[in-house]
């Protein structure tokens, strides 16, 4: 019988992480598979280590924790797959969680159309009634496909997938530690699908993402996109830079129109003149948001 992995990485999110892993433990498998849990705690305090013990002793699956002190999150998701035992490795953020029968769709789907992974979709749920700006802008709803649509690279992420162990084989350190602040799962699958692995998606594996209060509002989202920029300058060519130098000045001049359209509007593009900007600092060995990844 396969069995599966499920991969947490976690930093200082205790309370989410406890409603993460009460959901992992109530898991349907429909006899299909059996699953294991390992919990790579990417602070050096071990701040996870109780509430991971905890839940171990009251489940009968086996539940790995393992830690990583250095902050980075590459490394953290490389501690977390070089424990992994299983056929395939899932992997979930500790700030979201999943209904009963996400692993059961996620296996169904790979093993029915013999892909190398398959996504699912990721949707946000607000801890407080969000500006009204930012729902109208849809700043937290990423991109949903069809069942069986193949994802191109650029829209792959760790947040929530079902991934073959044999992706990962002959690759010691699956994710690259200079993407340590964010964008290391963008380049892992750049880098599997241009070796020839597919990934598809499952629009019937859901999970659900928290939204905390202090991620609703401006300045978390162009932080956001700052770092994202940043990242992404590793993943672009030159065409991706020439591109930058046309958008920049573009969105500068047309802020001031946008904003008479609405804040949605407004910040839609402030958010874009932001991962163009933080691209172009980049590229001149500048990093505005250093090299940690952001939290919250």
């Amino acid at each position: 019988m396969p069995h599966i992995t499920v991969c947490v990485c976690t930093y200082h999110r205790l309370r989410l992480l406890t409603r993460l892993l009460i959901a992992l433990g109530e898991q349907d498998t429909d006899n299909r598979f059996t699953y294991s849990i390992v919990v790579a705690d990417n602070d050096s305090h071990q701040s996870a280590k109780p509430v991971v013990g905890a839940f171990a002793k009251g489940v009968p699956i086996r539940v790995i924790y393992t830690v990583e002190p250095r902050q980075n999150i590459a490394l953290a998701r490389n501690a977390a797959v070089m424990e992994a035992t299983g056929d395939f490795v899932a992997f979930i953020d500790d700030d979201e969680w999943p209904g009963r029968d996400w692993l059961l769709q996620l296996f169904e789907t790979c093993s029915r159309y013999n892909v190398d992974g398959t996504h699912g979709p990721v949707r946000p749920v607000f801890d407080q009634p969000p500006p009204q700006w930012l729902l109208r802008g849809r700043f937290f709803n990423k991109p949903e496909y069809q069942t069986a649509c193949l994802i191109p690279w650029s829209e792959a992420r760790t947040s929530n997938v079902l991934i073959n162990r044999r992706v990962f084989a002959g690759t010691a350190h699956p994710f690259r530690e200079e993407f340590g602040s964010g964008s290391e799962d963008t380049d892992f699958f750049r880098r599997m699908s241009e070796r020839g692995y597919i990934f598809n998606w499952c629009n019937e594996a859901p999970v659900y993402e928290t939204v905390p209060p202090a991620r609703s509002n401006r300045r978390y989202l162009l932080k956001r996109a700052l770092l994202r920029g940043q990242n992404s300058r590793r993943l672009v060519g030159w065409r991706g830079i020439a591109k930058s130098i046309i958008a920049v000045p573009a969105y500068l001049i047309l802020l001031p129109f946008l904003l008479m359209r609405g804040q949605h509007h407004f910040m839609q593009y402030l958010i874009r003149l932001c991962d163009h900007t933080g691209r172009l600092l980049a590229f001149l060995s500048l990093r505005p948001m250093g090299d940690k990844y952001i939290t919250g």
